[in-house]
């Protein structure tokens, strides 16, 4: 089931933002280093149309869209002990209707360099990079987009 998150959901949603990105093996000084970037805000919330998958009546997994002079899928994080449910590919076909809903033609996604054959699998392309830099390694997150 997916439901619109309110401000109070804001706690468990960071958990899982925290969660799913160290699954990905980075090293535990980045994951510190990205807290900021990665905790979730009530004020966030209500600011940003942000929608969760609810299993168990737990949030599993949720997305979140931001608007400034396009729309970007500005989260998408599933749960690890909730991976591979498909939740990630509902809680997108979701966000594509949210999108055509709100009238924009593409959806723009900063993605996570492990999560880009994700998106790609559901149809969107690579359209630049976001360069930066952690510890003095060069780190390169592809920007997509796809037709709405």
């Amino acid at each position: 089931m997916i439901v619109r998150a309110q401000p109070e959901h804001a706690e468990a949603l960071t958990r899982i933002t925290i969660a799913a990105k160290s699954h990905w093996n980075y090293p535990e000084h980045w994951i510190q280093q990205w807290i900021p970037l990665l905790t979730i805000h009530p004020d966030y919330i209500a600011l940003n149309e942000t929608w969760m998958a609810m299993l168990q009546d737990e949030p599993a997994a949720y997305y979140s869209l931001k608007q400034d002079e396009e729309l970007w899928l500005d989260n998408l994080w599933v749960h690890p002990s909730f991976m591979g449910k498909e939740l990630g590919k509902d809680l997108f076909a979701h966000a594509l209707e949210r999108s055509r809903m709100r009238g924009v033609s593409k959806l723009k996604i900063e993605a996570d360099p492990n999560a880009q054959s994700f998106y790609e699998h559901m149809g969107a392309r690579k359209v630049g990079e976001h360069r930066s830099e952690i510890d003095g390694q060069p780190r390169i997150l592809p920007v997509m987009e796809i037709d709405v």
